[in-house]
C-alpha cells in the first residue's frame, strides 16, 4: 500500500490563497495527489503538495505567478501517459492539471490547420475533425493530451510518413516561469523571424513553461488506406525489409517491427491468428492507384528477406483491430507475466544502422536472460524494449539498467540519439550528457535565462547543480 506524503507546510500560505481563487479545482488530498505524482513508466510515484485543476491559460498564468513569488515548484500534467517518470514531483510543489482545458479552438480547412488548448487529447481532435475531411496524424498509442505530446516531442507510428511533434507544431502558448504569457509563433508555415521558440518549446518536457495552447499541422484523409501483416524467419531479415523500402523512396505510412516475444503475447492478449515470428505490420496511405504501386514495391523486398504472404486489413474496422492489437503490446508483455512490471525504453538510429544496433541489442538480452521484448517504429529507425519485471527481484533491474546502458552507449556510437521519443524526464538525464557534450552546458544557460529560480518541472532534462 503506497503511503502519500504529507502536504509540506511552509507552503500553507500559499496554498491558502490558491484555495480561496479557486474553490474545489484546487485539492491536497492524498488519493488526487497520489494520481498526480506518476505517470505509465516504471519510475516510482512522487507525489506533488498540492493540484490545481486550471480552465483557462490565465487560471494557468495566476497560479505561476503565486508560485514563482513562494518559489514554489510548477509541473504541468496531461494524461499522465508519459514514461520517463515526466510528471513525478521530484520536489514537491503545485500539479496543474490541464485536462480540464479540452477545448477544440479553431479548425481551418482551407488551411489545413487547427488550434487546441493544451488538454485536447488526439482520440478527441480526430473525433472532432471527423466530418472534415481531415486529422492529425501523429499517433503514439496512448491517448495523450496534445499539449503534453508537444512537451514530450512526442512521435510514433505514422511518423515515418508524417514526422514527429516537432515537424506538425506550428506555434504554441506558453506560460513562462513568471507568469507571463507568450505565442512562439503565428500560423503562417515557415518564417524567418527571430528564434525559433516553437521548436524550443517542443520536447521541453514543462522545465521552461507549462504550454497551454497548441496549432497543429492537419492532413487529408487518404483516398486509400491498406494494412497488411507480414511474418519474418529472423528479426534482422525483418528488418532488412524495413531498411531497403526506406531507401526505395516508398511513402509508407507507418512500418512497425514486432519480434518474435512480442508477437506471441499479442496474439494471447488480443485474439489474433498471426504467425509467432519476428513481423512487420504495413500501413500504406494514398490514392487507390498510389497505394498499388507502394504495395507492388514492397512486397519483392520482402519476399527477398524471406517474408510471409502478407495478410491484409482494409476495412476499418479490421484495420484498427490490428493497429489496437499493436498498441496494446504494453498489456500483453504484463500479460506475460503476471505481476510483473514493464520499463519502456527507446533509443533511434540512423536507418542504415538500424539493423546492427537491433541484433547487438537482441544478443545483449538474450544473455542476459530478461524477458524483454522488442518493438519498434523501424521505418524511422526507432525501436523499444520492454522490460518485464518481478518489482520483488532487485536483480533483474539491475541486470535491465545494464542492458539499457549498453543499448543506449551502443546507439550513440552508431549516432543516434538515447531517445527517440519517450523524452528524457528523470531517466536519461546521464545519458543526455554523453550525447550532447558541452552542448548541455548551453541548455542548461537557456534554462536559467528562462527559469532563474528553477521552479518549471525541477529534476527533469538537466541537472542544474
Amino acid at each position: 500500500m503506497t503511503v502519500v506524503a504529507p502536504v509540506r507546510t511552509g507552503n500553507a500560505r500559499l496554498f491558502d490563497e490558491l484555495r480561496a481563487r479557486f474553490g474545489e479545482r484546487f485539492s491536497t488530498a492524498a488519493a488526487v495527489r497520489e494520481h498526480h505524482g506518476k505517470d505509465a513508466s516504471y519510475h516510482e510515484l512522487v507525489p506533488p503538495d498540492a493540484v490545481l485543476y486550471a480552465r483557462t491559460t490565465a487560471e494557468v498564468a495566476e497560479a505561476v505567478r503565486l508560485c514563482a513569488a513562494a518559489k514554489v515548484p510548477v509541473i504541468a500534467f496531461g494524461s499522465g501517459t508519459g514514461l520517463e517518470g515526466n510528471v513525478a514531483a521530484t520536489y514537491g510543489g503545485l500539479c496543474i492539471d490541464l485536462s480540464q482545458m479540452n477545448r477544440i479552438l479553431r479548425v481551418s480547412v482551407d488551411d489545413l490547420d487547427c488550434t487546441v488548448e493544451a488538454g485536447v487529447t488526439r482520440k478527441q481532435l480526430n473525433q472532432h475533425l471527423r466530418d472534415t475531411g481531415l486529422f492529425f496524424p501523429i499517433d503514439p498509442g496512448a491517448d495523450a493530451s496534445l499539449g503534453g505530446m508537444a512537451a514530450t516531442r512526442a512521435s510514433g507510428t505514422n511518423a515515418v510518413r508524417y514526422g514527429t511533434m516537432r515537424e506538425n507544431v506550428l506555434s504554441l502558448t506558453a506560460v513562462l516561469a513568471d507568469g507571463r504569457v507568450i505565442r512562439t509563433a503565428h500560423r503562417a508555415r515557415k518564417s524567418a523571424a527571430g528564434y525559433d521558440l516553437t521548436r524550443l518549446f517542443v520536447g521541453s518536457e514543462g522545465t521552461l513553461g507549462v504550454i497551454t495552447e497548441v496549432s497543429l499541422r492537419l492532413y487529408p484523409i487518404p483516398e486509400a488506406i491498406r494494412a497488411a501483416v507480414c511474418a519474418f524467419p529472423t528479426i534482422e531479415a525483418a528488418v532488412a525489409t524495413v531498411v531497403a523500402t526506406i531507401q526505395a523512396g516508398v511513402p509508407v505510412a507507418r512500418i512497425e517491427l514486432i519480434d518474435r516475444v512480442s508477437m506471441d503475447a499479442v496474439n494471447r492478449y488480443s485474439k489474433l491468428g498471426y504467425a509467432v515470428a519476428p513481423t512487420l505490420f504495413f500501413e500504406f496511405h494514398g490514392s487507390a492507384a498510389g497505394v498499388a504501386e507502394q504495395v507492388e514495391t514492397v512486397g519483392p523486398l520482402a519476399a527477398e528477406n524471406g517474408g510471409g504472404e502478407f495478410r491484409w486489413a482494409e476495412s476499418t474496422e479490421a484495420r484498427n483491430k490490428l493497429w489496437q492489437a499493436r498498441h496494446d503490446v504494453y498489456f500483453a508483455a504484463l500479460a506475460l507475466r503476471p505481476g510483473a512490471t514493464v520499463w519502456w525504453t527507446d533509443v533511434c538510429v540512423p536507418i542504415s544502422r538500424l539493423p546492427q544496433c537491433i541484433a547487438e541489442t537482441t544478443a545483449d538480452i538474450a544473455q542476459s536472460g530478461l524477458l524483454a521484448p522488442i518493438v519498434g517504429h523501424v521505418g524511422d529507425g526507432n525501436f523499444h524494449v520492454g522490460f518485464v519485471l518481478d518489482p520483488g527481484q532487485p536483480d533483474e533491474f539491475t541486470a535491465a539498467k545494464a542492458v539499457n546502458a549498453r543499448m543506449v552507449a551502443r546507439a550513440l556510437a552508431l549516432d543516434g540519439t538515447c531517445t527517440g521519443e519517450h523524452g528524457i524526464g528523470q531517466g536519461k538525464m546521464d545519458f543526455l550528457i554523453a550525447e550532447h557534450g558541452e552542448a548541455v552546458s548551453v541548455m542548461r544557460a537557456v534554462k536559467r535565462a528562462l527559469d532563474p529560480d528553477n521552479i518549471m518541472n525541477p529534476g527533469k532534462i538537466l541537472r542544474m547543480n
